[in-house]
């Protein structure tokens, strides 16, 4: 328990001191034009990244397997689908695209539907296993992803180039206000989480132990789903989508913090997450120059880290 607290200390050490650096580094032009809007950066990044490693242990928990994330289900592939559709039918200047506040309500709201409707009729454990839920979310994810490819193969080139900004995830671009908002949807996600916490120590146990040591465990499930959903929706619709950042940060704080307990992985994949996003959206402004986003970086990497756990778990099941 002392390893993991010195652990913890260390990662939160290593974020603030990326967070410093970002906000402080090579400042030009007026400081207090551009250190505001550096902050609201820094906002968008550790709210960005706590929400994804709170939703992918609790998810990575439910379905047991720790290369599954809660992109799985389609809720990335969903928000590329809305952002096209309102590009293709009404074009760039619409108020849906101008109005910031339009274009997250929809967003959200969407994904979050999605994922309840897909819920309601694929997830009754007496029928259904959670799996052919993770299934079925797999087979629509890729459906909708084709439908995208489609429209924007049809698409006003114009509109087209204008719409690929809002399909990578970026830091550059997000609102104060879209900010406070996304604050309050994540502050009553993580009051209401918090709660579960301590039965989901049980449930990693497996279904039976859960279920034997007292844990309504279908129900457990349905609500670790929806609110996965909420926060995956709500950080998506902020900066856009980010594949692989889950997967990595929540292997890196298994790998590095060796416990069961959810309080402790939950802040140490999320402090993790930070110093990737911080340190990442760092590098592209000062190293790369923005010559290439932080979405492509996490990508790459997570899909090379991806490959070696699937490797790594053929080997240990030969």
């Amino acid at each position: 328990m002392r390893k993991n607290s010195t652990k913890i200390i260390i990662l939160a050490v290593i974020a603030i001191i990326f967070i410093l650096l970002f906000a402080f580094y090579n400042i030009r032009g007026g400081f207090d034009y551009a250190f505001p809007r550096r902050l609201v950066r820094i906002g968008a990044m550790v709210i960005t990244g706590i929400a994804i490693s709170y939703a992918t242990i609790m998810f990575q928990t439910i379905t047991h397997n720790r290369i599954l994330t809660p992109s799985i289900m389609g809720l990335d592939s969903m928000y590329e689908v809305v952002q096209t559709v309102i590009f293709f039918a009404l074009g760039s200047a619409s108020i849906f695209v101008v109005d910031r506040y339009l274009n997250f309500g929809m967003a959200i709201i969407a994904m979050i539907l999605f994922a309840l409707i897909l819920y309601r009729f694929l997830f009754r454990a007496d029928k259904y296993p959670i799996f052919l839920l993770l299934l079925a979310g797999m087979i629509i994810g890729t459906l909708l992803g084709s439908l995208v490819n489609f429209l924007q193969v049809v698409i006003d080139p114009v509109e087209y180039l204008s719409l690929q900004s809002r399909l990578f995830a970026s830091f550059n671009n997000v609102k104060s206000e879209l900010l406070y908002l996304s604050m309050v949807i994540l502050g009553a996600a993580f009051i209401y989480g918090k709660r579960m916490l301590s039965d989901l120590d049980v449930m990693s146990l497996g279904r039976d132990a859960a279920i034997n040591l007292g844990i309504n465990y279908d129900k457990m499930v349905l609500k670790v789903l929806i609110l996965s959903s909420i926060l995956i929706a709500t950080s998506t619709a902020l900066v856009g989508p980010i594949t692989f950042l889950g997967l990595i940060v929540s292997n890196v704080a298994y790998q590095f913090i060796n416990t069961y307990r959810h309080s402790v992985l939950i802040v140490a994949s999320s402090l993790i997450s930070i110093i990737a996003l911080v340190g990442g959206q760092f590098l592209v402004l000062h190293v790369f120059h923005l010559n290439t986003t932080i979405s492509v970086i996490i990508n790459f990497i997570g899909g090379i880290y991806f490959i070696y756990l699937l490797l790594k778990e053929s080997r240990a099941a030969g």
